[in-house]
């Protein structure tokens, strides 16, 4: 269980690299125009992606166990 879950940990920060690795002048332009969103979306991108991974996990958990 517990390698699984750095497994995923391990992934997540990959896949977070990926952009800024590829095109770094275009991931500070997205993060300029994020901190400009007000907090209340910021939030609900938060929790629907949330979801998004909850969901994703469930399919998974289901099909592949």
């Amino acid at each position: 269980m517990i390698e699984s879950f750095f497994t995923a940990l391990a992934l997540i920060f990959v896949f977070e690299g990926i952009f800024p690795f590829t095109s770094p002048e275009s991931f500070k332009h997205l993060l300029e125009k994020i901190a400009k969103l007000d907090e209340a979306v910021i939030r609900w991108v938060g929790f629907l992606s949330m979801l998004l991974g909850l969901f994703l996990l469930y399919l998974t958990h289901g099909y592949f166990s």
